[in-house]
Formats: structure tokens, sequence, C-alpha cells
């Protein structure tokens, strides 16, 4: 297993900038819902839908759909790196 640790030169604020823009662009719309979740990270469908039943995870409910918005997806992905967390790769 590789550890990444984020290098602090590195500007959370304009990464995050541009991968919102970049799956706004692919998808075409500013949620997410678990099948694209699915596409994005490569986990299964029950373990997307734990993720998107966890606590942290920003999920937002739209009738009986849950959603997620990109921005507030790709802040919760990459703040982890931002407070120094580890993620395996």
């Amino acid at each position: 297993m590789k550890y990444y640790r984020a290098d602090p030169t590195v500007n959370i604020e304009q990464l995050i900038t541009n991968e919102v823009k970049r799956l706004s662009d692919k998808y075409g719309k500013s949620y997410l819902d678990c099948n694209e979740l699915i596409e994005l990270t490569g986990l299964g469908r029950d373990n997307v839908r734990a993720l998107m039943c966890s606590a942290n995870f920003p999920v937002t409910c739209v009738g009986n759909r849950k959603v997620v918005s990109i921005l507030a997806f790709v802040t919760w992905q990459l703040r982890g790196f931002d407070k120094g967390g580890n993620y395996v790769a």
C-alpha cells in the first residue's frame, strides 16, 4: 500500500475549482447520484450507498433520492488531504 501526504505548497482551493469544473462539464449538471459516484469512485453500489448514508458525507435528499453536489463531493474528498489525512491508492 502507498500512502500519500498533501504537499503544503499545493493550492487546495484551485484544485477544488478545477475538479468541480471538470466534473460539471463531464456530467452537464451540478449534482451526482449513486450511479455517477460508482463510476467516479470505482466502489460498488452497496459501498456507495453506505457512504451516502454515513454521517460525514455531504449528501442531500431530493424526495426519495440522495444526491451530492459536485462542489461538496470534491471539497469533502480533497479536504482529507488538507487536514493531513492519509489515503490509500
